[in-house]
């Protein structure tokens, strides 16, 4: 699997000879990573630099003084922020149950420590394949989104219609108007959605929250 050139590996370890090691596996395998001594450290980074465009995952130690990392993993979770960075556990051999736990409330995976190098890349690159794809589904939502706001009340009005599978003449009587009118505003909306059919605008609103 070839990296993905732009992607960003975060490492949150209170052990620097661990970030250390870990920043110098990832320049070998032509990754390019950040590393931080605390969680605190690391939100504060979020914070000024979310960099939601570009794939990322994070390797996070189980035990850290101050914030722990299943606190700051809990709190990622609560914010809806695993699927676009997800997140690897990095845990000694006592804490590969709550690693486990972890991995089944939303964890991308875990690495007891000592870890094989190339298994943890493997993974690591495996993780930034599904942040990439997430962010693509969350871009994907946010353009069909904008689509559709940029719909008038009618052509929403007749889309919720089309959607439910009314037949150009139902949808006439529901909303008083002609079968021509509702002709006219389905062919403003396949334009505007750019779809070709009632199916493929089903097919794309599904799963988008948008007020259509």
């Amino acid at each position: 699997m070839q990296p993905l050139i732009d992607a960003l590996i975060f490492i949150v370890d209170d052990d620097a000879s661990v970030r250390e090691a870990l920043a110098w596996l990832l320049r070998s395998r032509r990754l390019s990573s950040e590393h931080y001594a605390s969680a605190e450290a690391f939100e504060q980074r979020l914070s000024e630099s979310p960099g939601r465009e570009q794939p990322r995952c994070l390797l996070l130690d189980v035990r850290m003084p101050g914030t722990s990392g299943l606190v700051l993993f809990d709190r990622l979770a609560e914010r809806g922020q695993l699927a676009e960075m997800p997140v690897i556990f990095l845990t000694g051999h006592a804490d590969v149950p709550t690693a486990v736990d972890a991995v089944k409330r939303g964890a991308f995976d875990f690495c007891e420590k000592p870890f094989s190098d190339n298994a943890l890349v493997d993974r690591i690159e495996q993780a930034l394949v599904q942040s990439q794809r997430a962010i693509d589904e969350r871009r994907q939502r946010q353009q069909i989104t904008r689509r559709v706001a940029e719909l008038t009340e009618r052509e929403r009005e007749v889309m919720r219609r089309v959607v439910a599978g009314l037949p150009n003449k139902l949808i006439a009587d529901e909303l008083a108007i002609s079968v021509r009118t509702v002709e006219v505003h389905r062919a403003r909306v396949f334009d505007k959605m750019e779809v070709k059919s009632a199916v493929e605008l089903a097919n794309l609103l599904r799963g988008v929250e948008a007020d259509a």
